[in-house]
């Protein structure tokens, strides 16, 4: 199974595309693990990276609603 960023030939993942970004936090506001998502371990860390930075800048909320 490919990554899903791998498979749409995605290098850079935006903190600002937030609806993207759902799709990987948990119902709990948690960051899904790469086993649950299928996510490399490179893409996994930048998606991670972008999360806390929407975060951060109020773009997401930091617990779920």
């Amino acid at each position: 199974m490919e990554c899903y960023f791998c498979q749409r030939n995605i290098r850079d993942i935006d903190f600002k595309e937030t609806q993207a970004l759902r799709k990987f936090i948990s119902a709990s506001g948690k960051i899904k693990s790469k086993k649950r998502t299928g996510i490399c371990s490179s893409h996994q860390r930048r998606l991670a990276r972008a999360i806390k930075r929407a975060r951060y800048l109020a773009l997401l909320s930091p617990i779920a609603k």
